[in-house]
């Protein structure tokens, strides 16, 4: 293994949202830093299963289906 190409790989805290630490090993900042999350798997719905509603009132969705509404890749008989 090469010398000196590899980030110094050390001990930080990293605080969730609600106020729970837990300390992991990371090449954030330096040794002992701590690292506050913003957003973590306890908020986000992405993880909590909260309600992810796609509100398009005649946006992007919309306008394709007006332009390619009755588009199909099926051959047309003749």
């Amino acid at each position: 293994m090469k010398k000196d190409i590899h980030p110094d790989y050390h001990a930080i805290t990293v605080v969730m949202t609600d106020g729970t630490a837990y300390e992991t090993r990371s090449t954030y900042g330096k040794e002992g830093d701590t690292l506050k999350l913003d957003i973590d798997p306890s908020t986000h719905p992405a993880w909590t299963g909260g309600a992810g509603k796609i509100m398009d009132k005649g946006g992007q969705v919309a306008r394709f289906k007006k332009r390619f509404g009755d588009f199909s890749l099926k051959k047309q008989e003749k």
